[in-house]
């Protein structure tokens, strides 16, 4: 039954498909498959020092899996309810446990990665995902921003991949300098009394620039070291398509299948 599982794990076949194939009833397959081995959760060491790219992802609301991606493997995962640093600190303690040796760091932009991973392992490069950093501007600038000013920034961080460190330094600090006036227009908040920023949400997409550009380029000095957790995020999507269309099955077979899904992908 084990290439029968792979094939309803990996591939797009069902319980009815199989039947047809192997001549077993849906129900018996189901039970083979609960008995069936699954994943191993051996994990082997590299033989060198890493660059591992740590994501998480949701399939819904209260189920996600966070993983530590190298060299086309995964690690490392674990299910999760929600994104905690304490699931970041615990991953990379099981990899330490299991002799792997670190060479740097590729992560999401996490709230408080960075600072967890400069303190227990201080002098190791910490590259944002410049991906994960496109998005967050999209999510405060839409597409249709009305004011010029947003409009040139949003414009900017899209070209944030295409740019050197350099390069896009020079010309956020420009921006800034071009729309400062801008940025400190306040108003009168009518209901609280108070005057408040005008452009909060273009501001909080600055700062967030400002704030990350440090780490958004570390892969330019570290040969080898991903500018995104890319590898992370199209495997999800794989897992993702791959969980959907045996939608409504237990989460104990759920969760069974997705760790064999990530242990043989």
């Amino acid at each position: 039954m084990s290439e029968a599982y792979a094939k309803y794990s990996t591939h797009k076949q069902t319980y009815a498909e199989l039947s047809k194939e192997y001549g077993k009833h849906p129900k018996t397959l189901r039970k083979y498959f609960d008995a069936h081995a699954g994943a191993t959760g051996e994990i082997v060491a590299e033989p060198e020092a890493i660059f591992v790219s740590m994501d998480a992802t949701f399939f819904g609301r209260g189920y996600g899996i966070l993983v530590c991606r190298a060299k086309s493997r995964n690690l490392y995962w674990k299910e999760i309810v929600t994104e905690k640093i304490v699931h970041y600190e615990e991953a990379l303690d099981v990899l330490l446990a299991s002799h792997h040796c670190f060479a740097g760091f590729v992560i999401d932009g996490r709230k408080g990665v960075v600072a967890m991973l400069q303190r227990r392992f201080p002098g190791l490069p910490i590259q944002l995902c410049q991906f994960h950093q496109i998005q967050i501007i999209k999510k405060y600038i839409p597409c249709k921003a009305t004011t010029v000013a947003a409009q040139e920034l949003r414009i900017l961080a899209l070209r944030l991949t295409k740019m050197t460190s350099s390069r896009f330094a020079e010309e956020l600090q420009a921006w800034r300098e071009r729309w400062n006036t801008f940025l400190i227009e306040k108003t009168l908040n009518f209901e609280t009394g108070k005057r408040q920023f005008t452009h909060r949400r273009l501001r909080s997409a600055y700062r967030s620039l400002h704030t990350n550009l440090p780490y958004l380029f570390t892969f330019e000095s570290h040969p080898g070291l991903p500018n995104t957790t890319n590898s992370c995020d199209g495997s999800f999507g794989h897992w993702k398509r791959k969980v959907q269309i045996h939608r409504g099955i237990a989460p104990a077979r759920r969760k069974k299948m997705i760790d064999y899904l990530l242990e043989n992908s």
